[in-house]
């Protein structure tokens, strides 16, 4: 039974993020931004979003009556797995898929300035998080000065990111929708108010599937006697945030690029900055050996590709074998 819930929980998860990201892609279109802003922000946000409603549900069903130490071993496992995942797997995944495609050697190019400043603003904003780590709980004040540092870093992300928009646009960066919004296949025409109709439906469904996803994963982890911090750092994770990454597997395929990897990197700013505040705020969020090699691999991951970016190394699928082997070796460790 707790099996059968969580596959219609991430199929209700998954629909409600495809139209959310199909919404997305058109509203960056209407607006005419970047590719790096429809990447970066619109993008990675909807599909971060299946991620980011599992931790937020689990920590706020704790505090309404649950099991708090299940809810919160949840939270933080959700929190800190999807940017391990993100900086290994989805980028190692990502190059195998176009290897067959540009070969191992072949060049990736997506645009660099948006590239950088990603991985910068989520290294800055992770590591704070990392630190946090070791704040005792009881120093309150600490940690929510923390957390508020961690939300203003995401808004400032987000302003220079937008700033850089027109720049991008005159250079032919602009966003093109890839798909027919899908409420216009009802008949509705394709104007501001329909795409934020349908904007709101993808919310509503992503915010109900997370709720069923966190009560089967706290089912199944009594079922199969497991710590429901371990299976969420494995298990959401890759159920939640892999299948929407196919949307930068199927982009760097096409040639774009700047998307594919505006939509990973994007998607790891957010989830390194305004999910660990929650984390910081509402949760013990301290040290112990999965939470800590997690953050460590995260960080080294993330810091050997912000590496390659900066010394103006032409980015090839081989590259990302690192990545690869820094999520295996967490994968090995905790199994």
């Amino acid at each position: 039974m707790n099996i059968l819930l969580l596959i219609a929980a991430l199929i209700i998860i998954l629909a409600g993020a495809e139209a959310f990201t199909n919404a997305l892609e058109h509203l960056g279109d209407r607006l005419g931004i970047s590719e790096g802003v429809t990447g970066s922000i619109f993008a990675a946000v909807g599909t971060a979003l299946p991620e980011a409603m599992v931790p937020i549900v689990a920590v706020f069903a704790a505090a309404s009556g649950k099991p708090a130490h299940l809810g919160e071993e949840v939270g933080v496992g959700a929190i800190l797995g999807a940017p391990m995942m993100l900086s290994t797997l989805t980028l190692f995944l990502m190059a195998v898929f176009v290897s067959p495609q540009r070969g191992w050697q072949g060049a990736l190019q997506p645009e660099p300035s948006g590239l950088r400043r990603d991985l910068g603003w989520f290294l800055a904003a992770f590591g704070l998080s990392c630190v946090a780590l070791f704040v005792p709980h009881h120093i309150t004040l600490v940690r929510v000065g923390i957390a508020l540092i961690l939300i203003t870093l995401y808004f400032l992300y987000v302003l220079v990111t937008l700033r850089a928009s027109a720049a991008l646009v005159a250079e032919g960066h602009g966003t093109e929708a890839g798909h027919a919004l899908y409420l216009s296949k009802t008949g509705l025409p394709v104007q501001m108010p329909v795409i934020l109709l349908q904007l709101a439906i993808g919310l509503g469904m992503i915010v109900f599937g997370a709720s069923l996803f966190v009560d089967g994963i706290e089912g199944l982890s009594h079922w199969l006697g497991i710590s429901a911090l371990i299976l969420s750092l494995l298990v959401v994770p890759i159920a939640t945030e892999l299948p929407e990454k196919i949307n930068s597997i199927l982009w760097i395929r096409r040639g774009k690029d700047t998307l594919a990897f505006g939509n990973i990197t994007g998607a790891l700013v957010f989830q390194g900055s305004l999910l660990p505040a929650i984390g910081v705020l509402l949760t013990p969020w301290s040290p112990s050996f999965p939470v800590l090699l997690g953050a460590g691999l995260t960080l080294l991951a993330g810091t050997y590709t912000y590496l390659l970016v900066i010394r103006g190394v032409v980015l090839r699928p081989y590259h990302f074998v690192v990545n690869g082997l820094c999520y295996a070796t967490y994968f090995l460790a905790l199994t």
